[in-house]
């Protein structure tokens, strides 16, 4: 699966950015996307997912509440709309995409395998919340 991401940027702190992913290549019914996101000396961590057979939606918990996950049902592209954002929030910003949902909900959850490969990744793109 190819992925290729768009937004980011640099943003105050209480500002809002969109990211946007869009997923080509793939034969799968089904493809499950989300985002990840990775800050400078840490692992990469997932904060939200979709599933695209029925919507269902799962975010961290550092991020619930300001971050809103969705998706375009005529096309395999998925959105991150994120408010309030924080200096905290800094990081590369990963799309990444897989045919099935437990692995990815998994890592969103906090109890995913960090060894599993997923279908795909995004390139990354970069988000600087300034204080």
């Amino acid at each position: 699966v190819q992925l290729v991401e768009s937004g980011g940027g640099l943003v105050q702190a209480g500002g809002s950015l969109r990211l946007s992913c869009a997923a080509s290549g793939s034969t799968l019914i089904y493809i499950h996307m989300g985002w990840f996101r990775q800050a400078p000396g840490r692992e990469r961590e997932g904060i939200s997912c979709i599933n695209d057979e029925d919507g269902r939606i799962a975010y961290a918990e550092s991020v619930k509440g300001r971050f809103t996950i969705s998706k375009d049902n005529g096309e395999k592209r998925v959105y991150l709309q994120m408010d309030h954002l924080q200096p905290e929030d800094t990081g590369v910003y990963y799309c990444a995409a897989d045919g099935a949902w437990g692995p990815l909900v998994d890592r969103v959850l906090g109890i995913g395998n960090p060894a599993y490969e997923f279908d795909g990744w995004g390139q990354g793109t970069q988000v600087t919340v300034s204080s």
